[in-house]
Formats: C-alpha cells, structure tokens, sequence
C-alpha cells in the first residue's frame, strides 16, 4: 500500500511540476484569467434577457416580470463586471502597465456592464428582425416562437450581438469566450469582431465561418458551409481587413467560399453553391460553378 501511495505521490509532484515548467494553470490572484464557466453562466442570462421564458424553464407572468428582470440584470452587473475586471487587469499586465493604469482600466469593467444592460433593448430590437428575417424567409418555419428555441442560426447571430458589444467596446477574451461557446453548440463560427448588418439570416447553418473583419450588409442571407475567409493567415496581418465585405441583399449558397479583405460581393448578388471567390463581384450578378 505504502508503495503505491509513493507511486502516485511521484505522480502528482511531476504533474506539479509540468504547471511551473509549461503553465497553463489559472490561480486566483492579481492576474486570474476569466472564468468559462462564469462567462457562460452570464451569457445564458443575458439570452435569457433577450427572450424570457424560452431559454429556460421559469413561471413568468406580469405580476413577477419585473421582479425577475431586476434579479437577472443585478446578477449580470456582478458577475460580468468581476469577469471584465479579469480580462482588463490580465490583458494589459502583459503590456507592463503600471498598478495604477491597470486599476483604472478595471475601474471601465463595471461601466462597461452598464452599457451593455442599456443596450439591451436596442440589441433586443436587432436579433428580433434575424429572428423574422428567419421566419419569413424559411417556408419549414410555423412560427416566430418556433425559430427562437429551435434554429442554430438564430441563438449564434444572437451570441454574436451580444458579444459583438463587449469586443467594439475594448473588452478583450470575453468575447471570444462567448461566441466560442456557441460555435461548440451550433458548427457556427462567427467571430465577435465582425460587422453584420440587420435582418441576418443563417438557414442549417452548420460549418459556416465568418472572420474577425467581415463586413455584412443588410438582409444578407447565407446556408450552411459558407465560409468568409483570409487569403492568409500570417501574424503580421492581424490589424489588416484579411476578410470579404458583403454589400445589402446578397444570398450565399451552401458551401461557398469567399476570400480576401479586398474582395467585395456587390449588392444583390447571388453567389451559389460550392463556388470559390477571390475577386470581387459587381452589384447583381450570379456566380456559379
């Protein structure tokens, strides 16, 4: 027994050690990283903001609305604020800030929060015209309630809103958090930098990319596959537009692919299936195989 107990002694010292040797560990201190967990958590109270009564099972009537509001958004203002203060304090230790920069930049965490319960219900009049630009546009859809608890397309635009306001508002990782975790549930990869217009609709949806500047227009719709992507992935292109920009009213069928931060799809158009597009493509033109 005593010669095992040495075993998995031995065991757990050389796991210790490979913390301190490769890292990889997230300890409380000045500089913990945010927590997935807490992320999440806070995104499914912000969705649940968004929609009441659809994300999740509760009793909800006039009499408790208002009450359960007001615990949802003070439960987001703690957690989120805590969550941001994190990821500022973390980001920008790595830039060798002094203690006090960093305790101002954490000062922005709350503020930041606030900002985001105010736009509520601006972003809530956003994913309501995705959520009826799905309806009307997908003759399976019965009705409006039926895309918002069964359609992949809509909970990742809806994600993506929501973290789209953290990521323009200079909150780094949370965001990425957010939309990574939606990606794992619905295939859908929308990446919190991009710019996407109103009225967007995903229909299926599974396997589409969208890169970090991606610009979308207005009532653009797109099936599962699409990718909208980078001629190349070099590092010292991070700060550059490496991803296409899709004007008003275009339709993107599945598993086309569109490269290159100068590549423009001109309004109206129709790009088709399994196509592969490096140049842009002028106002109302069809492409195809």
């Amino acid at each position: 027994m005593n010669g095992n107990s040495t075993c998995v002694d031995s065991m757990i010292d050389k796991i210790l050690d490979s913390y301190e040797e490769v890292g990889g560990i997230n300890k409380n201190g000045n500089y913990t990283f945010p927590n997935r967990e807490n992320v999440v958590e806070v995104l499914h109270d912000l969705q649940c903001l968004i929609f009441p009564g659809f994300k999740k099972a509760e009793d909800i009537d006039s009499d408790n609305l208002r009450y359960m509001t007001g615990q949802r958004v003070n439960r987001i203002i703690a957690m989120l604020t805590k969550e941001i203060q994190k990821a500022m304090i973390y980001e920008f230790s790595q830039q060798n800030e002094n203690k006090m920069e960093q305790e101002l930049r954490s000062a922005l965490a709350e503020k930041t929060t606030l900002a985001l319960i105010e736009e509520i219900p601006n972003l809530r009049r956003m994913i309501n015209l995705d959520m009826m630009a799905m309806f009307n546009g997908d003759p399976a859809a019965k009705s409006s309630e039926e895309v918002i608890v069964s359609y992949p397309g809509l909970e990742a635009i809806m994600v993506y809103r929501l973290a789209h306001f953290l990521f323009i508002n200079g909150v780094p990782v949370i965001p990425r958090i957010m939309t990574e975790y939606v990606h794992g549930k619905t295939g859908i990869d929308i990446h919190p930098g991009a710019t996407i217009g109103e009225s967007f609709f995903i229909d299926h949806g599974t396997g589409i990319v969208i890169g970090e500047t991606t610009v979308i227009g207005k009532n653009v719709k797109i099936y599962q596959g699409v990718t909208l992507g980078a001629l190349s992935v070099k590092k010292e292109l991070q700060d550059k537009k490496r991803h296409p920009t899709i004007e008003d009213n275009v339709t993107i069928y599945a598993n086309a692919t569109i490269l290159g931060g100068k590549t423009v799809i001109g309004e109206g158009c129709t790009i088709g299936g399994n196509t592969w597009v490096m140049q842009s493509v002028p106002p109302h033109t069809m492409v195809s195989q």
